[in-house]
Parts: structure tokens; sequence; C-alpha cells
């Protein structure tokens, strides 16, 4: 392991890194919260069919 060599390697990567204009915040946000709940209205969709189900559910 290269101590030396890493740290140089993550100093140029925090150098590359820079902060999301607003538009680009934003986008990510939408995507991000889009995908959540979605997700969460899969996981919805799946607790219900199983409860109205007999014998399946809890």
């Amino acid at each position: 392991m290269d101590v030396p060599y890493d740290l140089n390697s993550y100093i140029r990567v925090l150098k590359l890194a820079s902060t999301p204009s607003t538009d680009e915040f934003l986008q990510v946000s939408k995507i991000a919260g889009a995908g959540i709940l979605l997700i969460g209205f899969i996981g919805f969709l799946i607790f219900a069919i199983m409860s109205l189900l007999p014998g399946v559910g809890a």
C-alpha cells in the first residue's frame, strides 16, 4: 500500500470535484425523489396485495 500515491490520488480527485449548480442539484433531487416515491409505491402495492390474499399475509 503506497500511502503517498494514495493521498495524491485523493487530492487530485478533490481538486477536480466541484459544487453542482442549482439546476444540476434540482435535477438530481427530483430524480432521487421520484425513485424514492416509486419504490415506496411498489412496496405499498405488494403490501396491499399480500393483505388482500387470504392465508398469505399476516
